[in-house]
This record gives C-alpha cells, structure tokens and sequence, in this order.
C-alpha cells in the first residue's frame, strides 16, 4: 500500500458518500418523472437486444407458458427472462429505481477500479470518477429509457474491478454472465485474462515485454468455459430447448433485426444485396474481433489500458449499438487522467460527438416522428458518431504509445507535423 493511502482523509475524501448518494437521489427523482416514458421506444437508446419492451413482452409469453423465443421477435437472454420473470417489478417505478440502483453500482465499480489502478483506498479524484458514470448523458439516457444495456455495463465494470482486485472467479463469472446477454462482448475475454495474470497499476510509461508465463492464462480460461457451459445449460433449461441460441447469440451475427440504432451495421445491410449478405456479415463480425490480439499485444505492459481501448472498438463497432455502448468508454476515460496531456486534437473529439449529439435526435425526430426525413437524415447522423467515436479512440491509442517516449524528445516536432 503506498504511503498517500495512510494519510488522514481530507475534506474531499469525507464528501465524496453525501454526494455519491445525493447523485443517486437526484437520478432516482428524474427517473420517477414522465421523461422515462417518453423514451422507452427511443431507437438510440435501446435496440432489438435490449429493449424492456420487448423483455416485458417474452415475460409475458413465457408466463402463459408460450416460448417466447418461436416468434422470430424476442431476443434477450433466458438469464434475463428467468430473472425478470421472478421478480419483475410491479410498476415502472420500481424498475427505474432498479436501474438507478444497477447505475449506482457500476459507478461504485468505476472508483474501485481507480482506486485498484492507483494502489489507494481513496483519492480526492473518486468523486469525479463517479460523476462521470452518473451524469455522463449517453449512460444515464438509456437507463431512463430502462434498456437491459446499462445492466450489462454494470455487470462488466464489476468483472473489470474484480479482476482489478485479483478475484478471478468473480470477474469471470461476471465476464461469461455479459457475453451471454450480448454475445459481441467476448472480445473483452482477452483483456481481461491478461489483466487477472497482471496487475491493474499504470505502466504505459514504462512499456515492457510481459513478465508473467501466458500459461498461468489456461486454468482462468478453462474456468471461463465452464462458467459458459453451466450457464448454456441454465439458459436451455429456462428456455425448454436449444432455440434461444440462434434468436440471441444469432442475431448478432446474422443481423436479422435492422431496427434503427446508433450503429454503423443496420443501414449498410438493409441496402444489402441477399447474395451478398453472408460475406460482409463475415467480414463485419471478423472486423470487430481482429483487434483484440494486436491491443492485447501492444499493450500488454498495461492490460487495464488494453480493456479500456477493447471498450472503445466495441463501443464503435458493436452490430446494436446504443449511446450506451460508446458511454462506457467515455467514461472509463476518466481514470487515466496520465493521457490527457498527450492528446492530439481533443477539442475535434468533442466537437465531433456534441456535433453528433444534436444531429441524431433531431433527424430521428424528423424521419420517425414527423415523417419529413427519410433514413438516409438519420444514418448520416450516425456516420458522423461513428466518426466521433472513431476519434475518440486514435486519440487515446495515440498516447499509449507516446506517453513512453516522453514529453521532450528529439523529432517529436518531426512527428507532429
């Protein structure tokens, strides 16, 4: 434990609960409003995968014993509906404050794991940290909206912060219980096993080769597997057959839903040729998952790093994607406050997604809502957040490389230029 951790608690540090609740009671108050209501069909906020419309409907089926999974529409994980199924609660209010206490948790996770990365019970930086998760507009829009989406990202935060802490069969628990509610999540399997065999502390600085023997790797993947395959076997037991497999973890790889969302994937395949389709599905699903070794390798000095650029791909080219997806890695950013000098263009970045961030809505609103736009309003408004997004992420592999090199070296203006 370093010696900052033993020093008396500051004004900060004895501030941070009063306000991390208070946060949360003025979460939990705009929730209980008719704002809730009003964007619960809301494409941006949540798709085919995760809309608790659509969970509130499989429930019902699965209630009057119907598998919910035979009409072609139901798409979440039997883990979901099981769950929902036994303790569904009885008013929206009930599930708003189901998800505000989900977001208050992940906050939580989001300080752990920047306590972990800085060896410290606390800090006075815990409290943004937090904030950034609370108040961050793409996180706390689609938990108004009650999307499924800002569960799963509670649930891998606390996979990260475990596996920051060195509790493995918790973080891969978690980490299999994440895949099977979206299946495009097994590209963080990687990331997070070379976190758990290193550990969570700062070394961009100071890159070296991996130290520790990639075979410690191999009974923390074979513990994965069997979180996976039991809970497979939940799932099909839940579900009474093999059928939710391909109205799941299929629709992510074969798209059948092109319902609109904040993603590069549903316009591109609508316009698709049929004898095309099975090859860009191909080359789509094999982009995704193609950077997971190069980051790993890159920076394998720093595998906290490395998730949270996995974060940043996923967030970007996920096939249903949500505010919520790029969110996480927006604010994940928050605890590497190390790259924030090393930036390149910041202020474009920013420019870029409130740029975005007022085109989607208006032109959503325009073609679905007024019937004035046509799809291709909307798409654009998309392009220009993958864009943003896009951005986001070479302005923060851009540091992880740099900040090794240091702040005054020769030719760096040579590289600038």
């Amino acid at each position: 434990m370093s010696p900052t951790s033993k020093r008396p608690s500051s004004p900060e540090h004895s501030s941070f609960t009063p306000i991390f609740f208070l946060l949360i009671a003025v979460r939990l108050w705009i929730s209980f409003t008719d704002v809730s209501e009003i964007l619960k069909n809301d494409q941006q906020l949540s798709s085919p995968l995760t809309s608790f419309s659509q969970l509130k409907e499989g429930i019902f089926l699965f209630n009057h014993d119907i598998d919910p999974y035979s009409g072609g529409s139901f798409r979440h994980s039997p883990l979901l509906l099981s769950f929902f199924a036994t303790v569904l609660p009885s008013s929206r209010r009930l599930a708003s404050a189901l998800w505000t206490a989900s977001d208050a948790v992940g906050a939580w996770a989001l300080v752990e794991i920047w306590r972990a990365r800085q060896n410290l019970r606390r800090s006075s930086r815990d409290l943004l940290v937090a904030a950034s998760y609370l108040l961050n507009p793409y996180l706390f829009l689609p938990s108004l909206a009650l999307s499924t989406s800002s569960l799963e990202n509670t649930a891998l935060l606390l996979s990260i912060m475990f596996a920051c802490n060195g509790k493995a069969s918790a973080s891969l628990f978690l980490l299999s219980s994440v895949i099977h509610l979206s299946f495009s999540s097994g590209v963080m399997l990687l990331p997070i096993l070379l976190l758990l065999i290193t550990d969570p502390h700062s070394h961009i600085a100071s890159p070296k080769p991996l130290s520790t023997p990639l075979k410690k790797a191999y009974p923390l993947l074979g513990e994965f597997l069997f979180y996976m395959g039991i809970l497979t076997l939940i799932s099909t037991f839940v579900a009474g057959s093999w059928s939710w497999i391909p109205q799941t973890w299929g629709a992510t790889l074969t798209l059948p839903d092109l319902a609109p969302n904040t993603g590069l994937w549903w316009y591109f395949f609508t316009e698709m040729f049929d004898h095309f389709r099975p090859f860009f599905l191909m080359v789509f699903t094999v982009h995704l998952f193609i950077y997971v070794v190069p980051v790993c390798l890159k920076f394998q000095h720093d595998a906290l790093y490395a998730v949270f650029i996995m974060l940043g791909i996923l967030g970007t080219f996920k096939p249903y994607t949500t505010l919520s997806d790029p969110g996480l890695f927006l604010t994940v950013f928050a605890i590497f406050p190390e790259i924030y000098p090393y930036m390149r263009y910041p202020i474009v970045t920013v420019l870029l997604h409130l740029h975005a961030s007022l085109l989607m809505p208006l032109f959503h609103h325009l073609w679905l809502s007024q019937g004035t736009g046509n799809a291709n309003f909307f798409y654009a408004s998309t392009l220009v957040f993958a864009c943003a997004n896009g951005a986001a992420l070479v302005d923060c592999i851009w540091p992880g490389l740099r900040i090794a090199i240091g702040p005054h070296v020769e030719g760096y203006s040579i590289v600038q230029e």
